[in-house]
């Protein structure tokens, strides 16, 4: 598989470089969708969109009701998409959820989700990665600000911003149990970061990332421009948010834990190649190699 053109150098010295985006936001007409025009506007400025409620209490219900029987096998624990806390061993992540029950399978496919990815990155797309992220009470730990496309192009090779994630809350997400927090504005700006990749750098930068970690002057420049927003909402609640945006979450201490499922919808020409940095690819199941046929509706 060909390496292409690297639009977005990054990981490359010890230069930090604030590079202006170069592909669009919206990508086609952007109208043929469940979004309207107002929230595509709003999309395209922030580069987020958060809809409170996409699901409802019950489904929101059987959701979490299946997963919890789920996790309750202790096979779950062992399985190479299960990442752990460093220290503790509580599950922190668990990758490629999409494949590995059926709920999570169809949720994918949900129209509700799916097509609004379509309607903003202009045509089919397929899952780059999906995940469930887990912050129980009083033991949830952070994710350090990044940007997923800077991780996505460096180690996996997507060539260009065309990917957006949604987070669907399983639980309520409130501002004090670690929510979902975002750069509003910081999605039309590169942070390169400094420093090589290390090989087989996801084995460790999924507990906590090293590489890849924007500065603090960047931060402090992004978050300065365009502020901060965590769009919390109750179980149910969906935040659709480009590749490129700038977040994190804090640590959760509270005793209400915060769990999310992560849906990467990736456009089918936008497919993988070689990784920028030189390296061995990542695992399939944090990153979908092609060529990848585009992802069917949950009804068709």
């Amino acid at each position: 598989m060909p390496v292409l053109e690297d639009l977005y150098p990054s990981r490359i010295d010890d230069a930090v470089r604030l590079i202006p985006r170069i592909d669009p936001v919206i990508h086609g007409t952007g109208r043929n969708g469940p979004i309207v025009a107002d929230d595509m506007a709003r999309y395209e400025a922030q580069g987020f969109l958060a809809q409170s409620s996409l699901l409802t209490p019950a489904e929101v219900s059987d959701v979490n009701d299946e997963l919890a029987g789920w996790l309750a096998d202790p096979a779950v624990a062992d399985l190479d998409e299960t990442i752990t806390e460093p220290g503790s061993g509580a599950v922190r992540s668990i990758f490629r959820i999409h494949d590995l029950h059926p709920r999570f399978a169809a949720l994918a496919r949900d129209p509700r989700l799916l097509d609004a990815a379509r309607q903003i990155l202009g045509g089919d797309v397929y899952l780059h990665q999906s995940r469930v992220n887990f912050k129980p009470g009083f033991a949830g730990k952070d994710f350090y600000w990044h940007s997923d496309f800077e991780t996505w192009h460096v180690e996996d090779g997507m060539p260009r911003m065309r990917a957006l994630s949604v987070s669907v809350a399983l639980t309520d997400n409130l501002h004090v149990n670690g929510p979902l927090m975002l750069m509003p504005g910081s999605h039309r700006t590169f942070v390169a970061c400094a420093g090589r990749t290390p090989d087989n750098h996801y084995k460790a930068s999924l507990k906590r990332q090293e590489y890849g970690v924007p500065d603090h002057d960047s931060l402090r420049t992004l978050a300065t421009q365009g502020g901060i927003e965590a769009p919390i909402g109750p179980a149910g609640t969906a935040v659709f948010f480009d590749c490129n945006t700038m977040h994190g979450s804090n640590g959760n201490i509270t005793p209400f834990p915060r769990s999310n499922v992560f849906f990467v919808y990736n456009s089918v020409d936008n497919q993988l190649a070689e990784p920028y940095c030189g390296l061995t690819p990542r695992p399939g199941y944090i990153a979908r190699r092609g060529p990848v046929a585009p992802l069917g509706r949950q009804d068709a």
